[in-house]
């Protein structure tokens, strides 16, 4: 596993408890475990690093793995009993903005860019970098964790498909300790801007921060959507409840809450 030796001193200065183990099948699973047994030992922020993760998952169940020391998979409890129930669809939406920020902060002066793919695919001059997956803990409806994983020293041709990219595949290197910090800062002050204005994500902000920071908004679009069928058109906006609302070559608006997107241009 490849450690910082000082550790992830900025994280742990937001974080109230930053755990980083060797290896493991998922951290999100862990954290889940962990949650479940010893709730009271896993406050909010609370942090489970790797860089050796064997059977990450992903949206619609699909796995993720990587060859060990070329990602950074990370897991973060939130607690959102503030948030209403019905705006929770919010949360993963959050998520993708707060690593995209992250990212992009990373990229500053190089000329490479950064942008979220609904829900929440964080690109890197529009390849894959990050992907994330928010999963309510059993018996717990108000501890949300969020499990991220970032391709960071993942060379070319290690990549899983051609539209995945990593730090080093474009020739940077990623400062994962800033990345975290920055990741768990926004995501914490978004979390509470959502909560603070009732879920109002338009009041909070957080709906104009995710649609400035999405670049499928303005896209053509494929989505393949749970049942099977597909939805093709322009993606126009983001709707109250976060989802995303398709414009079709006739004009008719059909907001999507669950899909695959594919941006045709």
């Amino acid at each position: 596993m490849t450690v910082p030796q000082q550790g992830y001193p900025l994280a742990a200065a937001i974080s109230p408890r930053v755990q980083v183990i060797e290896t493991t099948d998922s951290t999100n699973a862990d954290v889940i475990a962990h949650v479940t047994s010893a709730p009271n030992e896993w406050p909010h922020l609370s942090l489970l690093v790797t860089t050796d993760q064997r059977a990450g998952r992903g949206r619609l169940d699909r796995t993720w793995t990587a060859p060990p020391g070329t990602a950074l998979a990370v897991s973060v409890l939130v607690l959102v009993g503030g948030i209403p129930p019905h705006m929770r669809g919010w949360i993963p939406l959050v998520a993708g903005a707060a690593m995209t920020r992250a990212v992009a902060a990373q990229l500053r002066g190089s000329g490479h860019t950064a942008g979220l793919k609904w829900p929440n695919d964080v690109l890197l001059d529009g390849g894959k970098l990050c992907g994330i997956l928010a999963e309510v803990v059993p018996g717990e409806p108000d501890a949300v964790v969020i499990g991220a994983g970032v391709n960071t020293r993942m060379p070319r041709t290690d990549l899983p498909v051609e539209t995945a990219t990593s730090f080093e595949s474009v020739g940077l290197q990623a400062d994962e300790d800033r990345l975290l910090a920055d990741f768990l800062l926004s995501l914490d002050e978004q979390l509470t801007a959502l909560a603070t204005a009732g879920g109002d994500a338009a009041a909070a902000g957080v709906l104009g921060e995710v649609e400035a920071l999405c670049t499928t908004i303005g896209s053509d679009v494929v989505v393949s959507l749970p049942d099977g069928t597909k939805l093709e058109g322009r993606a126009q906006r983001l709707d109250v409840e976060g989802r995303l609302v398709v414009s079709s070559p006739s004009g008719v608006e059909t907001p999507v809450s669950a899909g695959d997107v594919v941006h045709v241009r």
